[in-house]
């Protein structure tokens, strides 16, 4: 249990977690959108799974599903040959992310504004 100075100290945090579903299938999360900047940020599927420490066939498996939901390609790939081939996003995938990351962002503002409402400087 933590001590009366600690608590002074330590500063309440609301957090929300935000995704987006079709039916009862996930369209679009927070995971799946660092899964698609990974794969921005590694130039690769397998680099960036490996990365977010998730097996190939899972990452490969929410980008289909993804790609299927939302109606667009969000991955342009090259396969193999010398330079081992890669992915990178395509603008329509770039500006899913960019759109989602604008709406979790304005939640998150919502959220806080409203617990200090709720709440102020704490809890009693």
């Amino acid at each position: 249990m933590q001590g009366d100075a600690e608590r002074e100290t330590t500063s309440l945090t609301i957090r929300a977690k935000v995704w987006i579903e079709r039916g009862e299938s996930v369209v679009l999360s927070d995971w799946r959108v660092e899964l698609l900047e990974a794969i921005d940020a590694h130039g690769s599927l397998s680099r960036a799974a490996e990365a977010l420490d998730v097996p190939y066939r899972t990452a490969w498996e929410r980008v289909k599903a993804t790609e299927a939901e939302v109606g667009v390609r969000l991955l342009e790939s090259e396969s193999g040959g010398a330079s081992g081939g890669g992915s990178r996003l395509t603008p329509e995938a770039r500006d899913l992310c960019r759109r989602f990351r604008r709406v979790t962002a304005g939640i998150q503002e919502l959220v806080n504004q409203r617990f200090a409402a709720e709440f102020g400087e704490g809890m009693p």
